[in-house]
């Protein structure tokens, strides 16, 4: 799975690095900012997926892994 961030569309809301602290952190204002690129480790799924659903800007989307 691929997971991608919308940086444009995020309002600062917390809700990813607090629900999946692994694949997101804050920057200094407070934004998300994405840890991990290409492939995410297979354990990472659901935090990216709940993440994911849980962002009210829907700045976050989840992407199969391509083969």
């Amino acid at each position: 799975m691929h997971i991608e961030l919308d940086r444009s569309a995020c309002q600062g809301h917390g809700r990813c690095y607090a629900l999946a602290s692994a694949l997101f952190e804050p920057d200094d204002e407070g934004y998300s900012v994405l840890l991990v690129e290409g492939e995410i480790p297979a354990e990472l799924e659901d935090a990216a997926r709940l993440a994911a659903d849980n962002c009210p800007e829907y700045a976050i989307t989840c992407h199969p892994a391509q083969s």
